[in-house]
């Protein structure tokens, strides 16, 4: 690709402005097969019609090898509900980091359903077909801003569900989430998810035509950030772009649940949240083919078979390392796994953590108490959150944070929004 290519967008609004280059970027290529169109929003008669990255990534072929079983993904979220037709089955026992009335499996927006649905979801009664259907979900709940502004929450809940996927038996931690601010506690939690040998992945934010302002956690170096493409292979006009971009899944004209209802699915955007899910469940396929590959390994595999028309040791500011294509791998065994201690996002040395040898055991019922992802989560009971010992609570929006030494409080609003 040379400097003078120019970029195709569509257009999400008529007054949309071209936003300008920066370094290599455009189209990347195709993902496998190419195909074009745009729906308005509208309830959808035909989700699964409307998947169109299903074909482009030759997901019946990918199949045949694989369907990412024997892996789990931890989806940090608004809360995951178990009862759709496509997810029946599929959804362990979680955590509600909001610590507010309710528990991991009350969606509050259908948002987090989604993203699991685009994951692990079966298909069934017509749902959204999951790119990883053997994968299994551990929910973890926490709040956005809207749901701040009307309970009292977990000031730290974000912190507090990273770590508890971290040490759950989740392989994969999925968050189509963010905020603009970063926070020691948080930064904390990711750095420990990667010291147990996590694959995290992080949508980088849906505001490429505002303000592009750096998202977290995908800001992060030991975070994924994932950008959005259409059908095309194309940077989403909306999706954000900058170093933090990795590499670029399917976001374009993916439909989702409409509302916490679960009554339909409508059409529309699913931006970088829906790209995040994609690149989550493309990384579980890569690593049920290899179950004894660290999270290295199988990240450095995504970036070397990436799509791509621009030479491999650049980087594109909006698309990273190009399109993710786990088919390469698993249909044709590129990609090089490399040094399984050296972290391709920061080029440091972490630890070796492999994968079991052999799929893990199916979750029972037996399973210890309170460990994520260790029970179905319909044998999970809601439990109550006294929550004591804790300093940070948001309440209608605002972070309070008690500050000991002096005796005051400092106050600040920690805006987080799903992408």
């Amino acid at each position: 690709m040379t400097a003078r290519m120019s970029q195709t967008h569509k257009r999400r609004k008529p007054q949309a402005l071209r936003r300008a280059l920066l370094g290599t970027v455009a189209s990347a290529g195709v993902w496998a097969v190419g195909v074009a169109g745009m729906a308005p929003a509208a309830v959808a008669a035909d989700v699964q019609s409307k998947q169109w990255y299903l074909d482009a990534m030759r997901a019946d072929e990918m199949w045949k090898v694989t369907t990412g079983e024997g892996i789990t993904v931890a989806v940090i979220d608004t809360g995951v509900n178990p009862s759709t037709p496509s997810l029946k089955g599929q959804v362990l026992k979680g955590l509600d980091a909001t610590e507010t009335k309710g528990d991991e499996t009350d969606d509050y927006t259908g948002h987090g359903t989604t993203m699991a649905e685009l994951i692990a979801g079966t298909g069934r009664g017509g749902g959204l077909q999951g790119l990883a259907p053997g994968v299994k979900i551990i929910p973890m709940r926490i709040s956005d801003t809207e749901y701040q502004n009307h309970k009292m929450v977990n000031g730290q809940d974000s912190a507090d569900a990273i770590r508890a996927a971290a040490d759950s038996d989740a392989r994969i931690i999925s968050m189509s989430f963010g905020s603009d601010y970063s926070y020691s506690d948080e930064r904390a939690a990711v750095e420990y998810a990667e010291s147990k040998g996590k694959l995290f992945f992080a949508g980088v934010g849906n505001n490429a035509e505002s303000d592009n302002k750096k998202k977290y956690p995908a800001g992060y170096p030991q975070v994924i950030g994932v950008a959005s493409a259409d059908r095309k292979g194309t940077v989403s006009d909306y999706s954000q772009h900058g170093k933090d971009v990795d590499i670029a899944s399917p976001g374009s004209d993916i439909p989702f649940w409409c509302n916490e209802n679960f009554k339909s699915y409508c059409d529309g955007d699913g931006g970088t949240s829906a790209a995040t899910a994609i690149a989550s469940a493309s990384a579980a396929l890569v690593w049920s083919m290899h179950p004894d590959w660290t999270a290295n390994q199988v990240l450095r595999v995504l970036f070397d078979t990436a799509s791509r028309d621009w030479k491999d040791d650049d980087r594109s500011t909006y698309l990273g390392h190009g399109l993710i294509r786990p088919g390469a791998n698993i249909l044709h065994g590129e990609g090089k796994p490399g040094d399984p201690e050296m972290n391709p996002l920061t080029g440091e040395k972490t630890p070796a953590l492999r994968g079991s040898s052999t799929p893990s055991a199916p979750a029972s019922a037996s399973a210890p108490q309170g460990k994520p992802g260790a029970e179905p989560v319909a044998a999970a009971s809601a439990e109550e959150s006294s929550g004591g010992g804790r300093l940070g609570w948001i309440l209608g929006g605002v972070a309070v944070v008690v500050v000991l030494a002096g005796g005051a409080f400092a106050v600040f609003r920690r805006r987080r929004t799903s992408y």
